[in-house]
């Protein structure tokens, strides 16, 4: 059975991003991104369970929204105001639903990468 999951690493503090905010949206509507799911980060800066799996996982277009700014400010980081990375949005789509289907994202105030995980 195929699924959605993902995780954070602060590569700033060498920890996980353990309580950072997350969006799901669903991008294939006409109307624009519709949230899916909200979420925080659990301790091991992860999803407490898939964000999306079985019949919930259908073939499109997604993006996460990771709250960088928001998790480094909390963590007592002092940050430009701008911040130079605020909301992270990443993009992908997912094609073949029995497929798992990890997007980690590693992150700190100034970058992030990104990749298929499994």
């Amino acid at each position: 059975m195929g699924k959605l999951t993902t995780h954070v690493l602060d590569t700033m503090h060498g920890t996980p991003a353990s309580g950072m905010s997350v969006q799901l949206f669903r991008l294939d509507g006409a109307g624009g991104p519709v949230l899916v799911r909200a979420l925080r980060l659990n301790a091991d800066g992860r999803a407490d369970g898939p964000l999306l799996e079985g019949e919930t996982l259908t073939a499109g277009r997604y993006r996460l929204v990771f709250g960088v700014a928001a998790y480094f400010d909390s963590r007592g980081v002092v940050l430009p105001q701008p911040p130079f990375l605020d909301e992270v949005p990443l993009d992908f789509g997912i094609a073949d639903v029995s497929a798992h289907y990890h997007v980690p994202l590693l992150a700190s105030p100034w970058s992030y990468s990104t990749y298929r995980g499994s």
